[in-house]
This record gives C-alpha cells, structure tokens and sequence, in this order.
C-alpha cells in the first residue's frame, strides 16, 4: 500500500537533473529483446556471408584425421599434441563469429544508451536477495505481464519458424538421399530461411518492448511536487534567500549611487518623477550618468542635490530619455549628446557667472 501511494504521489515528469543521476548509477532504459535482436542480426550476418568458408576451412584442417589416422600417434605426446591441434583450429574457427557477437552485443546496449562504467549494480541489496521481495515481483502486475509476454513471444516466433520452414519440408525430407557434401548448403539455406523469419518477428518485438521499457523508466523516474521543489532549491538556490541576496544589492548599489550625487555636474529632473544625475570634467568623451531614480528615489536625489548645491535642471524629455537608455556608470549615447551638452553648457555659464560676482 504504501508504495502504491508512493507511485500515485509521484506525478510530475523527472528533471533532467533526476534522468542523469539515475543513469550515473546504472539505472537506464534495457530492452532485452532489443540487445538480442542485434545478436540474432549478427548471427544472420554470419551465416550468410561468412559459415560456408569457415566450414571448408574447418573441413580441410579435420580431413587429415579421416584421410589419414595411421599417422596420428596413440601415445601420451601424440594425443597431447592431437588436442592442440583441434583446440587451436576449433578456437580459429570460432574467434570471427565470437568477436562478431560481442561487438552486437555491445552495440544493442550502446543504443540503447550511452557507454557508463559503475559499480552501483553490483552493490547487494537486500531486496534482491529477499524472499519477500522476489515473491512480490513474481506476483505482480509487471510479473504477469513479463509471463504473458514470454509467451507470447514464444507463440509469435514458433508460428514464424513453421511459416518460414513449411516450404522446405520437402527439401528437408530429401536430405536422408543427399550427398554429404550437399547437406551443407542445404543445411544453410533452411537456416538463413528460419533465420530471416524470426529476426523480422524480433525486430517488431524489440522496438515494441524497447518502447514499453523507456515508458516504465520515465514513470519509475517520476518525481513528487516536494522532491521537485526540493531540486529547485538545490539548483537554483533557495528563492527566499535570493530574494534577501538581490535586497541587498540593490541596497547597496543604492547607497553608491546616493554618495555619488553630490559630486555630480547636475542633476535633470521631469520635475519631480525621474532624477538623472550626470558627471563631466574636461576630457572626458561624454558624461556619464551616475544616479537615477524615479518617485521617491527622484526625490531623495533631488534633495541631496539641493544639500550639496548640485544644479538641477528641469527637461522631462531628456530626464525620461536617459532614464531609460543609460544605466548607472555609463556614458551618455551619442543620440542624446546635443541635448546633454545644452543642459551642461547652461549649468557652466551659471557657474561663470557666479565666479565673476
């Protein structure tokens, strides 16, 4: 019960984060019907492009023993040596179809996912040992439909090995009148018939439970809303605590850009909704903007303006304008240079003016 409430809480679709924790530790999509259709496919390759030489092969290393058994040696050694023989022409013989399988064995779970090395599967468990466990799985939902599916596919492949071999049945029966040398490829051809039947059947059968296979992975992947959250805060940091970090810096920044107003040149206003304080000195390319606010920041600008005897100047179209084109620390854009260079010409002949009195 409890771990069918578990199931049914699990309702949001897994992170990416969750996907490749569980493929870090061996846990990916396995279709064993998938990993033997590739060696069924090798084994179809084999028979059709490369038994019949290797049978001849193996054919004409054995003819000596059938050809001529006088001169094998009865003794310890000659034995010895015999064995050998037929060890490392057998072993010859077998290394082509056997490497040939293992690169379709790793190629059917390559496909499947990528290459990993771990250990995790291999840790016991003491579910997998558990009688009780093994009891649960054997009568469970899953067990029954892997029982109904093994049977089924035993069905699906015996009724496609009938179909592929009833039309050389005569062939077949007629073998007990063939010459020995003609059995062989008699032999093949039925094989690569029968073959051919059933790695079509098993590439429906793979595809179909490669497909069943990667549905209950991603619902075994499932994560509950709390688990979500819980990733959210991992990856992303914990909302509240960004909150209060992104206050701070705003605060902060603030506090800068509040210390900066009485060095200004002057300060635009709109008259009292937007504040821009700006910065020039001789040699500078343009001025720069070193405050700016709106409401009530606008207003604290201003007054600190007021404090330091900072010029202010009122042009609501260029308060407005470089508010919203110029962050704090930087230049004026070219675009509003005429406009910037009247406002600053008027402050200097304010301050000549007051220099000469």
């Amino acid at each position: 019960m409890a771990d069918a409430e578990d199931e049914e809480s699990k309702t949001e679709e897994p992170s990416q984060k969750k996907l490749d924790e569980a493929i870090k530790r061996g846990d990916v999509v396995k279709s064993q019907e998938l990993s033997t259709f590739f060696i069924l496919s090798a084994g179809t390759l084999f028979v059709a492009t490369l038994s019949t030489g290797m049978a001849h092969d193996l054919a004409r290393a054995l003819a000596v023993f059938l050809d001529h058994p006088e001169q094998i040696a009865m003794d310890r050694r000659g034995l010895t040596e015999v064995m050998l023989h037929l060890g490392g022409v057998i072993g010859a013989a077998l290394a082509l179809p056997a490497l040939l399988f293992l690169v379709a064995g790793v190629v059917g779970n390559a496909i499947q996912h990528r290459l990993l090395w771990t250990i995790e599967p291999l840790i016991p468990k003491f579910s997998k040992v558990s009688p009780l466990a093994g009891l649960k799985r054997i009568f469970s939902v899953e067990g029954a439909v892997q029982g109904v599916k093994g049977v089924a596919k035993i069905g699906v492949v015996g009724a496609a090995m009938v179909l592929a071999l009833q039309p050389e049945v005569v062939k077949l029966e007629a073998m007990v009148r063939t010459e020995p040398l003609g059995l062989l490829e008699v032999t093949r051809s039925a094989s690569l018939k029968l073959m051919m039947a059933v790695l079509i059947v098993m590439a429906l059968i793979a595809a179909l439970d490669y497909f069943f296979q990667y549905r209950r992975w991603m619902k075994r992947q499932r994560m509950t809303r709390e688990e979500l959250k819980e990733e959210f805060k991992q990856t992303e940091g914990n909302p509240e605590i960004k909150g209060k970090i992104r206050q701070l810096r705003q605060a902060r920044a603030r506090r800068r850009m509040m210390a900066a107003v009485p060095k200004a040149t002057v300060v635009i206003t709109n008259p009292t909704h937007f504040a821009v304080a700006l910065a020039y000195e001789t040699g500078m390319k343009a001025p720069t903007v070193v405050a700016k606010g709106v409401d009530d920041l606008a207003l604290k600008i201003r007054a600190i303006a007021e404090e330091h005897e900072v010029p202010i100047v009122e042009n609501p179209p260029l308060a407005r304008a470089l508010h919203a084109a110029v962050d704090i620390d930087r230049e004026v854009p070219e675009e509003h240079y005429r406009a910037v260079a009247e406002v600053i010409g008027f402050v200097m002949r304010l301050e000549d003016k007051k220099a000469r009195r």
